[in-house]
């Protein structure tokens, strides 16, 4: 096991990537760990306030992630090992901020609420990325393009048709296609091709009704897929979910102004 940690991380610089997945994936799990015991009132778990004024923990995130940002820039060329560190304090400054991303894109407390599951759904994407790039993986396929005018040409050309299938097939509403997409870029031409979800902007647009060319057939065909293969995927990925952090699906009495006095 050391002689492979050494081969494919150490070797490959990939030292700083795995030890920022490592920061972001326990930082996660110990801040869920923590708000869960904060919410059932156990021992001395509390929130962080000064005064009136509930400091979140994004707040802190947003804090160590310009640190170590800042001091990852500073020690990348004077010695692999402090990087490392940098990239470390990095991921938990990232696992914080991406803990309550809801919280930034809602610009309201929807941490115990439904729409916090995007939080989980953000800090299981910027995983799966870190994974995949540490495995050695680059998006788009991306390889330095041959010295030559055409080389650059045909990488440049291949790298816009990548982005504009990417951008269809999350505008399909094809979020995990459009990501795993970025590294297996057949993936975007299946994700581009086939229809879109029901929800998604691709159909409010061209096959919604009052879309320009609303189209109830697809429309429809796009709903049956939807309860047929999609919802029990969705259910799966719930549980999960909520396993690692928590039910979110409250009462109305737990959310609003007490839900966050509980968080």
């Amino acid at each position: 096991m050391g002689v492979w940690f050494h081969e494919r991380i150490i070797d490959t610089g990939r030292l700083p990537l795995f030890c920022f997945l490592t920061a972001l994936i326990v930082t996660f799990i110990f801040t869920r760990v923590n708000v869960r015991l904060i919410r059932a009132k156990v021992g001395w778990f509390r929130n962080v306030n000064v005064g009136d004024v509930h400091v979140h923990h994004v707040v802190f995130g947003v804090v160590l992630m310009l640190f170590g940002g800042v001091a990852g820039l500073i020690s990348a060329g004077l010695s692999s090992g402090w990087y490392a560190v940098t990239a470390a304090v990095f991921g938990v400054g990232a696992a914080l901020v991406l803990d309550e991303f809801a919280l930034i894109l809602h610009l309201r407390d929807v941490y115990w609420s439904e729409e916090g599951r995007t939080s989980v759904d953000a800090v299981f994407v910027a995983i799966a990325v870190t994974l995949l790039l540490l495995v050695g993986l680059r998006p788009f396929g991306w390889e330095a393009p041959t010295p030559t005018p055409g080389g650059w040409w045909t990488a440049a050309l291949l790298l816009l048709l990548n982005l504009v299938l990417a951008v269809i097939t999350l505008l399909k509403g094809k979020i995990w296609t459009g990501l795993a997409g970025l590294f297996a870029p057949f993936l975007l031409i299946i994700g581009a091709v086939r229809l879109a979800r029901p929800g998604s902007p691709w159909a409010r647009w061209f096959f919604a009704p009052g879309s320009r060319r609303p189209s109830p057939y697809k429309m429809a065909k796009a709903v049956h897929r939807e309860d047929r293969w999609r919802r029990p995927a969705i259910r799966v990925k719930i549980a999960v979910q909520e396993f690692v952090s928590g039910r979110h699906d409250l009462p109305s009495a737990w959310t609003g102004e007490r839900g966050a006095k509980l968080k």
